[in-house]
């Protein structure tokens, strides 16, 4: 395995310069980029930063040749450069890797490099192809056997391999979006790093989107900012502060809160799962043999890459899935997620993708804050007829103490941004005087800097106030940040146990990659 200390020999050429020049795309009446220019020098590691909706995604696509700018042009060494398609875009030495993977997993490493150049011919001569490929490999940044077929691969292995992709193809300009969100920490660092090495040696650019700044400031020579679809600042990395960089996204001056716990002396259990197994929707068993407690004023973090049985485990918590062996207690009371039972013990959550798992789209802002409490006095009669003016009523407050950015309570939640549909949730799970117990999945995947700041606030205040919170999460910053304690989930199983105070980052990367 490289190391990110490794020296890689690629034979590539210089990369190109790359300027995007006053673009602006519009979409009907909804102008998603607005007069945006940036510069990408050969041989630089760029971040485009941004919340969501600031214009990030527009912007490459239509470098990439998937949108057709409204205005604006794309200069490649000085040169005005039309580009209409991503077979356009790597014939100028650009290529990019996408947020999910695009390999075909019942191909092997090597055809699936052959199968992603724009000129392979109908029959293929193997034994050149893989005289070609094994050249290739001893050079690049990341060693992957040739004939390993993409379906074992871990997830680090296949984002390696969609960055090898775009390599074998000999491009200069490397565009990533969100590329270590599948990655263990010390996945992310090593792929970053080997990228770092090869655009240090001035073999290759790269044009970074992430929302992470810790990877922005171990990797990036700089940065440029998108707002509301405009331009919003740029600037060297080393001349920045992370302060610096969310007032040119927020639009204000915003340190990061650092996290104030209380501490609680007599702390009672809440949550015991025992000896819980459960399947995957096709039979295969997902979760194995796990076994946890978490107590009132306490979070308890559950690590783990994406598919090692997490959300399975919560979708038994959540009353989704049933388990196959176990049991759940609640105060000491046997538990099944039933809306009796989340009522009666005061169980609350916070689900990932919760357009999907905690609102029903096509209805409104005000009819999904009512989800919990429609059948209950003062917003029901006889638990039958409903009060819509109380239902309004109960929203209007909500949607203003959770500053929920909706044009109105009728609005359908369907419509709203990820941001805000989470801060509707969150008005819903946390309103409540009393609650005992917070499950969160993933509660921040896709949010911005501001969203992120807000649920992480509010978990924290819910833990300050008795709560037991059991956040599941696949961002390990998070975890480190929020939890009192904090186990890995590995292919169903609980690998690794430790107080936050005495957490080992290195173990816990190496048990959430399997190690």
């Amino acid at each position: 395995m490289n190391t990110a200390t490794e020296t890689i020999k690629l034979e590539l050429t210089k990369p190109p310069e790359l300027e995007v020049v006053n673009m602006t795309k519009k979409f009907g009446t909804f102008t998603a980029l607005d007069n945006v220019s940036i510069h990408l020098k050969p041989g630089k590691f760029h971040a485009l930063l941004g919340e969501n909706g600031a214009g990030k995604s527009t912007l490459v696509k239509c470098i990439m040749g998937f949108y057709k700018p409204t205005s604006g042009e794309v200069l490649i060494d000085k040169q005005n450069r039309t580009i209409e398609s991503p077979r356009d875009a790597h014939k100028h030495g650009i290529g990019m890797v996408y947020q999910h993977f695009t390999s075909v997993p019942a191909m092997n490493v090597a055809e699936n490099l052959v199968l992603s150049k724009f000129d392979s011919p109908n029959l293929i001569k193997w034994k050149d192809e893989y005289q070609e490929l094994n050249a290739f490999m001893e050079n690049s940044p990341f060693q992957i056997p040739l004939n390993i077929p993409v379906s074992q691969l871990a997830a680090g292995q296949k984002q390696k391999l969609e960055i090898l992709k775009q390599i074998y193809l000999k491009v200069g300009v490397l565009i990533l979006d969100e590329p270590t969100s599948v990655l263990t920490p010390q996945e992310a660092d090593e792929v970053l790093g080997l990228l770092r090495e090869t655009v240090t040696e001035g073999k290759l650019s790269v044009l970074i989107i992430s929302h992470k700044f810790r990877e922005v400031t171990s990797f990036c020579d700089e940065i440029t900012v998108l707002r509301k679809g405009k331009f919003a600042g740029n600037g060297l990395v080393k001349n920045l502060s992370i302060s610096d960089m969310a007032e040119m996204m927020m639009g204000e001056k915003r340190q990061p809160k650092p996290v104030e716990k209380i501490a609680h002396p007599n702390p009672i259990p809440v949550l015991d799962v025992k000896n819980i197994h459960a399947n995957k929707d096709n039979g295969i068993e997902a979760v194995k043999n796990v076994n946890f407690t978490v107590h009132s004023g306490e979070i308890v973090g559950i690590a783990g890459i994406s598919g090692n049985g997490q959300r399975e485990l919560v979708e038994v918590l959540a009353g989704q899935r049933i388990a196959t062996d176990g049991k759940v207690l609640v105060n000491g009371d046997i538990y099944t997620a039933t809306r009796a039972e989340m009522y009666k013990h005061k169980v609350f959550s916070l689900p990932e993708e919760p357009l999907q798992n905690a609102c029903v789209p096509h209805m409104s802002v005000a009819e999904n804050l009512a989800l919990r409490t429609f059948d209950r006095p003062p917003q029901a009669k006889g638990s039958i007829l409903l009060i819509l003016k109380e239902i309004r009523q109960m929203a209007l407050g909500l949607i203003s103490t959770f500053k929920i950015k909706t044009p109105a309570p009728e609005t359908p939640i369907g419509n709203l941004s990820g941001g805000n549909v989470q801060r509707a949730v969150l008005a819903r799970e946390l309103s409540e005087d009393h609650i005992n117990l917070l499950i969160a999945a993933n509660p921040c995947f896709g949010l911005d800097f501001a969203a992120v700041e807000y649920i992480h606030g509010s978990i924290i205040e819910a833990r300050n106030k008795g709560v037991a919170v059991l956040l599941v999460s696949e961002d390990l910053d998070e975890l480190l940040k929020l939890a009192d304690r904090i186990f890995v989930i590995s292919e169903g199983k609980l690998v690794y146990e430790s107080a936050i105070a005495d957490a080992d980052f290195n173990t816990i990367g190496q048990r959430m990659a399997g190690h």
